[in-house]
């Protein structure tokens, strides 16, 4: 029988129950093994890297679906409007590269550096290099003039020395059942949280932090440039996402006033020729992050929403506090 989900993930991460409890010792071991490996860093036993610039994380210790890359983006636009040349690095999840660090570029292929990673080159417009050694992939934004390293996830990355960590935690769901994985959604013990510099919910307040952000919608553009027809204002829409969280993506366009059908899919899915092709003429509306995969199927009533990360006052006071730091 299929584990029952929420948003793309297993049920009972959130709520708990007897799937939880039953996997609880292992839970129990994954928060130790969490513990010892970050001890062994943090004596020296293990080698951290540090790079001659400033690195600040960005990442977070529930699994996937807290909308850290918009804050990413958010970050990088601060920091160039202080006079600094931030640049990116992160793993490339999924890319599929014989060798590694990669440096991306707008055009680059996702299918060999990540979907996550050729999203921000787009949105951003600053250096990013993708490798799952991230002090190699930062080694090619050193070259770039880089004064100052944004690593999009890697908090549990501990090979990369970090001067400032920041966690996103998502305010609706929190901690789900606060169990370490398999048991729960967790990569790390909830008391991670007490060690890193700032954590900041999307979505709203939460009781884990004073400080947040929303991700605010902003105009639909379409998925091939020059596409005809008009933009979508409402109504029944095919809506897909292959997020970590995507019902976070169906409320957003029922916020806007459209009637999602859902397609689900999981985090970095690989659309496949076909796939998203459906027998009706429905605009077909996507995340960012699938526009870049997305190249047929959706041609020609395909939109993309994009999102910004907007901190409250209090955070972006925060945050501002912490680039002062740097």
């Amino acid at each position: 029988m299929p584990v029952p989900k929420r948003g793309g993930i297993p049920r009972f991460w959130l709520t708990g129950g007897l799937p939880a409890t039953l996997l609880a010792p292992l839970g129990a071991a994954m928060a130790l093994v969490a513990t010892v490996r970050r001890g062994l860093y943090r004596r020296g036993l293990l080698r951290s890297q540090r790079l001659p610039v400033p690195v600040i994380v960005v990442g977070n210790i529930f699994v996937g679906g807290t909308g850290k890359t918009p804050l990413v983006v958010w970050l990088c636009a601060r920091l160039q409007a202080l006079g600094r040349r931030p640049g990116i690095v992160l793993r490339g999840y999924g890319g599929q590269a014989e060798h590694w660090p990669q440096r991306v570029r707008p055009d680059s292929d996702p299918l060999l550096v990540g979907d996550e990673a050729v999203l921000l080159a787009r949105r951003t417009g600053v250096p990013v290099a993708a490798g799952p050694a991230r002090p190699a992939a930062a080694a090619l934004l050193l070259e770039e003039g880089c004064d100052v390293i944004v690593s999009d996830d890697g908090l549990q990355h501990y090979a990369l020395a970090r001067d400032l960590e920041i966690a996103v935690i998502d305010a609706a769901r929190g901690l789900g059942n606060g169990r370490c994985l398999p048991a729960g959604p967790l990569r790390e013990p909830r008391r991670r949280l007490e060690t890193v510099d700032l954590v900041i919910a999307n979505g709203g307040d939460s009781p884990l932090t004073p400080y947040s952000f929303r991700l605010v919608p902003e105009p639909l553009r379409p998925l091939v440039p020059g596409q005809q027809g008009a933009v979508p204002a409402g109504g029944p829409v095919h809506a897909i996402a292959g997020i970590g969280n995507p019902a976070r993506f169906f409320a957003q366009l029922r916020a806007l006033g459209f009637e999602p059908i859902e397609h689900a899919f999981p985090d970095h899915h690989r659309y496949r020729p076909g796939e998203l092709t459906f027998d009706d003429d429905l605009p077909i509306l996507m995340t960012e992050k699938d526009a870049v995969k997305v190249f047929d199927g959706a041609a020609g009533r395909g939109w993309v929403l994009p999102v910004r990360a907007e901190p409250t006052p209090a955070a972006r006071q925060a945050l501002d506090a912490l680039l002062a730091r740097i």
